[in-house]
């Protein structure tokens, strides 16, 4: 097998195991907090974290959980780019650090919905990309006040923005694929929405 491959299926693997890293749980962990799997939304992230009021967990899982995103599309970049082979391993990469956060290894497969996570993808796999689907995010968080509407939208134009940057690209359909994953990860937050249910960003449940 050609050593392209073998380093690329590599690469894939070290993202998923980067991505099975749930910073909402280690930074309980160490913080002293609950599991965020046992209460608010049961969700392993900055949102539910929030929560429990400790602002500082909240912001250090949010800045961890984007933070293996961008790392592990950053670093397979640097090293693949140039290389025939980046076509198509730097966006299997990018699935598999964002996959390997939604279905962890070292959290018994139950993960979070992704949506710090994907952002640092994005800003892994381009400043511009990244940065207008965080705008988007900011805005509608800061006039709805809803975090899952916030990431339900911008799940819907990531892929928009992508297209209209790159064109038709693996890396473009690998956005798609995440933002679909990332819709169907929020469907119980969707029913709340339409039920007028959902929690507002810093609400407890």
């Amino acid at each position: 097998m050609n050593s392209q491959y073998l380093w690329g299926i590599a690469a894939c693997v070290l993202a998923y195991l980067m991505g099975s890293i749930s910073f909402a749980v280690v930074v309980s962990h160490f913080m002293k907090l609950p599991d965020p799997h046992t209460y608010g939304s049961g969700n392993p992230g900055a949102t539910n974290v929030l929560r429990t009021g400790n602002k500082k967990a909240a912001i250090l899982t949010l800045l961890g959980d984007a933070l293996k995103g961008f790392l592990a599309v950053f670093l397979a970049k640097l090293y693949f780019d140039g290389q025939d082979s980046s076509e198509w391993i730097l966006p299997l990469v990018a699935a598999f650090v964002f996959i390997g956060h939604l279905f962890p290894v070292f959290h018994g497969f139950k993960g979070g919905k992704g949506v710090a996570t994907a952002c640092g993808v994005l800003l892994g796999i381009n400043i511009f990309l990244g940065l207008a689907t965080l705008l988007t995010w900011l805005i509608m968080a800061i006039f709805f006040r809803y975090s899952s509407l916030s990431a339900l939208i911008s799940a819907i134009f990531a892929p928009m923005y992508c297209f209209f940057l790159f064109g038709t690209q693996w890396m473009c359909l690998t956005v798609l694929a995440i933002g679909i994953l990332l819709i169907w990860r929020h469907q119980k937050n969707i029913q709340n929405l339409f039920s007028g249910k959902e929690a507002k960003i810093g609400q407890k449940k």
